[in-house]
């Protein structure tokens, strides 16, 4: 099997994982009596990707090659969530919150630095046998978003989405990525005399930037745009589940089949990313920040408006603008990153950029959105009621977002030049 394929599995592997759970698991938490704790497990994996990655980046470097520790860690974030599993399946309709989320917990915060590590073994392989990354590497990572997906239909279409079963089948695929790890090629450890410190890794000298005006502004607004990146991962299955309970709604596909209908965001994230050199060519970091803000408001917005029966187009709609929403500040901002700070620091300054967004934003966006969801839908016990209070929470969500794009119009100052992007990397 040549490496480019290999690879291309590993990606696909690395990310089923993931989408076996991820837009399915509050369907599952809801369904035995935890609903108004979903934000507490989706709110986990930010928090442990402010430390996790560059601890396990640091012990990669120096210690252990990078393709054994990403398997040693698959196998560990597998074994802890088939043990969540076991104890939903033998819980019933009895599990305990502090059980099934400190068993969450344990695999997450060792799944959560494989995306990194995956991704460093990609790109040390490639280079070690002299690829081309920037034309390489995005072909293989796209294959990662469609077993994302495909692992996603696999839940809705054999009955998963709202069982413990769905951590079984994420813990199989991370017992079989575990074993394919240790067939890879090795990957060196660092053999240089000054190694990487926890202070390096984690990116505490990239805070210096923070003196500087328009990169305090910068940072400070993707963690604002971080608070939005996990609320429909949490929320939006259960939300669509929820019109099962309505009569007239009872029996639509889209209500019966809420993964099915969420996996268009993954194929609207996939093309996307085709769209953004022509985007930030033309109209310019700022704007396309812009673009990505704004379509936070419709993401959430149409949410609210939507329901599986004559209104599924508004749904379709949403998972449709997903794509801009996440991946327009996503890459763009990671591009205004490298472009903006000085080479010494500037891969400190993507952990700072990472761990703001993925880490501090979504850690506070999970939380304060179950506030919102307990207080307008959990609190409700009439299907109506629900209803109403997830539309009035996703018009909230949408306000939010709102506020953060028109404060970000104002007080991010940056001045298009077509010729920084004509040669883009990401």
């Amino acid at each position: 099997m040549n490496l480019k394929l290999r690879l291309t599995v590993l990606s696909f592997l690395q990310f089923a994982v993931w989408g076996a759970y991820l837009t399915s698991m509050g369907n599952y938490l809801g369904s035995v009596g935890l609903g108004s704790k979903i934000g507490l497990f989706y709110a986990t994996q930010g928090i442990v990707s402010i430390f996790m990655p560059a601890i396990m980046g640091i012990v990669a470097d120096r210690w252990v090659q990078a393709q054994k520790l990403l398997g040693i860690c698959h196998f560990l974030a597998a074994s802890f969530l088939i043990a969540a599993g076991y104890y939903g399946m033998t819980a019933g309709a009895d599990v305990e919150f502090s059980k099934l989320f400190t068993l969450y917990s344990l695999s997450v915060m060792f799944y959560m630095p494989t995306i990194a590590l995956s991704n460093s073994v990609a790109y040390a392989l490639l280079v070690k046998n002299n690829f081309d990354t920037i034309k390489a590497f995005p072909p293989i990572r796209t294959f990662g978003t469609i077993g994302f997906i495909l692992a996603m239909l696999f839940v809705d279409f054999t009955g998963h989405q709202a069982s413990y079963t769905q951590f079984y089948i994420s813990g199989i695929l991370g017992i079989i990525l575990f074993i394919y790890s240790f067939t890879l090629p090795q990957c060196p450890t660092s053999k240089k005399e000054e190694k990487m410190s926890v202070s390096d890794a984690l990116g505490l000298k990239a805070f210096s930037l923070f003196k500087n005006k328009k990169m305090a502004i910068f940072f400070i607004f993707s963690m604002l745009l971080g608070v939005s990146l996990q609320i429909t991962n949490g929320y939006a299955n259960p939300f669509i589940t929820s019109f099962k309970e309505i009569p007239g709604y009872a029996d639509t596909w889209g209500a019966n089949h809420a993964n099915a209908l969420i996996s268009l965001s993954q194929v609207s994230e996939t093309l996307c990313i085709l769209l953004i050199p022509f985007f930030l060519k033309k109209f310019g970091i700022k704007k396309v920040m812009l673009m990505a803000m704004f379509a936070w408001v419709l993401r959430f917005g149409l949410f609210g408006l939507g329901n599986p029966g004559t209104g599924v187009w508004l749904f379709i709609s949403s998972m449709i603008v997903y794509g801009i929403a996440f991946d327009f500040f996503n890459v763009s901002g990671s591009l205004f990153v490298d472009k903006e700070t000085d080479k010494s620091i500037r891969s400190s300054a993507q952990g700072v950029f990472m761990m703001m967004t993925n880490g501090f934003g979504a850690t506070i966006g999970m939380l304060a959105a179950q506030e919102v969801v307990n207080h307008y839908v959990f609190s409700q016990t009439d299907p109506l009621a629900q209803l109403a209070g997830w539309q009035t929470s996703w018009y909230i969500f949408a306000a939010y977002a709102l506020i953060v794009t028109v404060l970000f119009a104002i007080l991010f100052k940056h001045k298009h030049h077509p010729e920084e992007v004509a040669d883009l990397r990401h």
